[in-house]
């Protein structure tokens, strides 16, 4: 088969949390290293395009998380209609976790983990019709599992892609700056278990070599980048090799700013760090705290506590890095008290305008092979898989929670639609969850106050 001409080759991204995929623009760069031309298509910005389809022999699908997911079978399928014979590859987290439904509804093959080596292993199998099996790609009748060896890094090819300007930005006193993504890291330390890394990278972290991040970052900033995302699961497993990283791209660009998440053990233990960070630039820090109950926090593995919570708030604030928390706020566990405490402390923290309202309506996903799968805590209110959503359904055993969530996240949709005050949108939140109905209006908060940098995607899933 045909594979080394422009176009033979196509890589679809179908979502990346709003920012410019690097999961396409990465695995370009191993592919044109190796001598081929692949197209890109980025259908969270792009009308999918039946004739860059039409050219493809083989397909490559990007499925970093669950929403990718969802939309990239739908892909899946179009292409199918389009083209019975491509071949179809799905790569990402979600194709290792998902790989027997993707080969049971139209995938050729699926790899999970470092896939970047084994997608150009696989073109070349394909191209030179080889039946023979390679390593690290999930096929029928043969699963080897994520593919977990370090890779020799090629730069990444982002001139397929749309620009920046297409992507999320970031917001800071009403003024929207194009922003970059690069990852310093991949993979994780950690064994939260309701996180879909920890089944795939099984508790390792592989670093992506300084002078590959360095290099991306200095071409996003040609391109008109004046903000960077580190999109790393943790920026902080590798310490060291970040803050070099941080400290090169300040000395190159002392105006660019930046933002990464890191786990609050994480802020604790290198608290010393922040003020450097604070000092080179850090506009922000997202954290998935994930719940203030003790409970839950045990029963996710997040190896922090309440209490760990609130000392890190201190040293960001003493750092001037304002902590952007993320929230799996509706779980079998969380009580309507939890909920009703999550609010209380947001606002007597003073972090309702640090938390983008969808947060509050985010709930529980399980997906297949998830450590929380088969859980003890999870097992009396887990029901069956619904494959075609790739999670378990499972159930509150107090049904207020889940016409709750019901209501919290129409609520939030509708004022995200019409652009509410993110201050308007909490107070009605904590309308809903203490039984009444919520106001129209009920926030004290100034609309002229002085707002925490965000970006504008504000979704997390």
């Amino acid at each position: 088969m045909e594979l080394r001409s422009n176009g033979s080759i196509l890589l679809i991204s179908c979502y990346e949390l709003g920012h410019q995929p690097l999961g396409v623009a990465m695995p370009i760069g191993f592919l044109e290293r190796a001598g081929y031309s692949p197209q890109a298509l980025d259908i969270a910005v792009e009308n999918f395009d039946a004739q860059k389809v039409a050219v493809a022999s083989f397909v490559g699908i990007s499925v970093p998380m669950h929403t990718a997911m969802r939309l990239g079978v739908r892909v899946a399928e179009r292409i199918r209609e389009t083209d019975p014979n491509c071949h179809i590859c799905f790569y990402g987290l979600y194709a290792a976790l998902n790989s027997d439904y993707l080969l049971d509804h139209g995938a050729d093959s699926c790899i999970g983990g470092e896939f970047e080596g084994p997608l150009v292993a696989l073109v070349q199998a394909v191209e030179s019709e080889s039946s023979d099996a390679v390593a690290g790609v999930i096929q029928r009748d043969r699963n080897p599992g994520p593919y977990l060896q370090r890779l020799e890094f090629a730069l990444p090819t982002r001139t397929a892609l749309p620009g920046l300007d297409q992507y999320a930005h970031l917001e800071q006193d009403g003024v929207c700056r194009v922003a970059g993504y690069v990852e310093a890291t991949r993979g994780c330390l950690h064994l939260c278990t309701h996180c879909p890394i920890p089944p795939v990278y099984e508790g390792r972290f592989f670093a992506v070599p300084e002078d590959v991040v360095l290099e991306d970052i200095r071409r996003q900033v040609k391109a008109g980048a004046t903000h960077i995302t580190f999109g790393d699961p943790d920026f902080l497993n590798g310490p060291k090799h970040s803050l070099r990283i941080v400290r090169a791209m300040h000395r190159e660009f002392p105006t660019l700013t930046f933002d990464f998440t890191s786990k609050i053990e994480h802020l604790l233990t290198r608290g010393e760090d922040l003020p450097e960070f604070g000092a080179s630039g850090c506009m922000f820090i997202i954290s998935a705290v994930e719940s203030v109950s003790e409970t839950v926090l045990k029963i996710l593995a997040k190896e922090h506590t309440h209490d760990d919570f609130v000392q890190v708030l201190g040293i960001c604030r003493d750092a001037g890095i304002p902590l952007r928390p993320t929230w799996v706020a509706f779980t079998p566990w969380t009580t309507l008290d939890d909920y009703l405490d999550m609010l209380s402390f947001v606002e007597a923290n003073g972090l309702i305008d640090q938390i983008d309202p969808v947060q509050f309506s985010i709930r529980l996903l399980i997906p297949p092979g998830s450590l929380l799968a088969e859980h003890p805590e999870t097992l009396p209110y887990r029901g069956d898989l619904d494959e075609a959503a790739f999670t378990y359904r499972w159930t509150h055993p107090d049904r207020r929670m889940d016409d709750l969530h019901k209501d919290v996240s129409r609520l939030v949709a509708e004022d995200a639609e019409s652009g509410a005050d993110t201050g308007d949108t909490f107070y009605r939140i904590l309308d809903l969850a203490q039984g009444r109905q919520p106001a129209v209006t009920v926030c004290s908060l100034p609309p002229d106050r002085k707002r925490t940098p965000r970006l504008t995607e504000s979704w997390f899933c």
